[in-house]
């Protein structure tokens, strides 16, 4: 087999736009006809940035190559003009591109990925999503109370969703982020973080865990003082307590908490994960398809933290694509622990897309279909395009102040 196409395809997430404003879908073509699908996670340019840098690494690296090459391949795209370094947008891009590689693999054997990667070690995973506004809006008033900032709301939809069948459930209240973190919580802050673990844990008893998100705001400091106030309700997880750029530091906020410190969602390829397992900075790795490297990549990391006795919980805010992949992994790593899922993976969500992913009682069920187990529906694409100009994701930029 060769590779001979590109395809790139900037869909508008609809409306209530859970997991980002925007997905970037790419489908690549055989010589012999057999398409692979991918999705890009690249926040840093706009989508078109990232879809033209997509069909430059393919021209250069990609084309007419055997999509078997993996290997090969990662070290075309991380040395290419004398790199040898990680970087967030080569690796977005590669990403994506690699998981359509393992897609017609996969089509081409009649197998899952899993089966391509080791096998499945687990027949069903299980899944958490984020606390979302009961009217599905993701983007809330911030002056008006809702689930993001009342905990006797987020307390009531919490407590539905464990009825729904969730055993775990995520929230961030821990205050604004910045371009200008880390920063001290204000007393507000851990106030309001206490009273959601709290009015939380007494809606849904001992039924589900608590998942503590944050942004990577906080100092050293500031993030010992937050999980401090947040260890009486016994969080699985306190989620990037501060800004990536230091594991060293990052590992004296994981020694001084019971907590365990979860992180990795903005960090890409093995040696930055290592440098977070070296330095004893996180037990569970948040490791994200669409931007860490792809596929290979990320078995590579789950079979490192397996020797430091930490865990993978692969992350999602992004498309059904990366999602359809983070599943593959999971299924197919001994130390996998949970699955983010974007609520039960159903609804305009899943528009883009031909296939499903399945989800029963709190898990998700790895597809046994060929490659990843879904298609681009394009008309759906086209249907939906992306008009805004804003990223994917984006941080305020004044300072937090008390």
């Amino acid at each position: 087999m060769r590779l001979e196409k590109l395809e790139t395809f900037v869909m508008g997430n609809p409306p209530p736009r859970h997991g980002g404003r925007y997905f970037i879908f790419v489908r690549l073509t055989t010589e012999c006809g057999i398409t692979g699908v991918g999705e890009i996670y690249n926040a840093t340019f706009g989508p078109d940035i990232c879809c033209a840098m997509a069909r430059d690494m393919f021209d250069r690296q990609f084309a007419g190559t055997d999509p078997a090459n993996i290997e090969l391949l990662f070290r075309r795209a991380y040395g290419a003009g004398f790199t040898h370094r990680p970087d967030v947008s080569v690796m977005g891009v590669f990403s994506g591109l690699e998981m359509a590689c393992w897609d017609i693999l996969g089509k081409a054997a009649d197998k899952p990925v899993h089966a391509l990667l080791g096998g499945r070690v687990h027949d069903r995973l299980r899944s958490y999503s984020y606390i979302y506004p009961a009217d599905g809006d993701v983007y809330p008033d911030p002056d008006a109370p809702n689930v993001y900032n009342d905990a006797e709301m987020a307390a009531e939809v919490a407590a539905k969703m464990v009825d729904q069948g969730f055993n775990a459930l995520k929230f961030d209240p821990a205050g604004p982020y910045s371009i200008f973190d880390g920063h001290q919580p204000r007393r507000e802050d851990i106030t309001r973080s206490v009273a959601f673990c709290r009015e939380i844990r007494r809606a849904v008893g001992d039924r589900a865990d608590l998942l503590f998100g944050t942004h990577g705001q906080f100092t050293v400091s500031g993030a010992k003082r937050m999980a401090r106030a947040l260890e009486p309700y016994d969080p699985l997880w306190f989620e990037e307590p501060m800004p990536p750029e230091s594991p060293a530091d990052m590992a004296a906020v994981a020694a001084f908490t019971s907590i365990p410190v979860a992180a990795g969602e903005r960090l890409c390829t093995k040696y930055e994960f290592a440098r977070v397992l070296e330095a004893g900075a996180a037990s569970i790795l948040q490791m994200n398809l669409g931007r860490v490297g792809g596929l290979l990549e990320a078995k590579k990391i789950a079979g490192m933290a397996e020797t430091r006795q930490a865990q993978i919980a692969p992350h999602l805010y992004c498309g059904p694509v990366v999602a359809a992949a983070n599943i593959q992994l999971a299924a197919c790593s001994p130390n996998f622990l949970i699955l983010e899922s974007i609520g039960t993976f159903d609804g305009p969500y899943m528009a883009g897309v031909k296939g499903r992913i399945e989800w029963e009682d709190g898990y998700v069920i790895p597809s046994t279909a060929p490659g990843l187990g879904l298609e681009l529906d394009d008309a759906a694409i086209a249907a939906n395009p992306w008009t805004g100009t804003d990223l994917h994701l984006g941080m305020t930029e004044t300072h937090v102040t008390h």
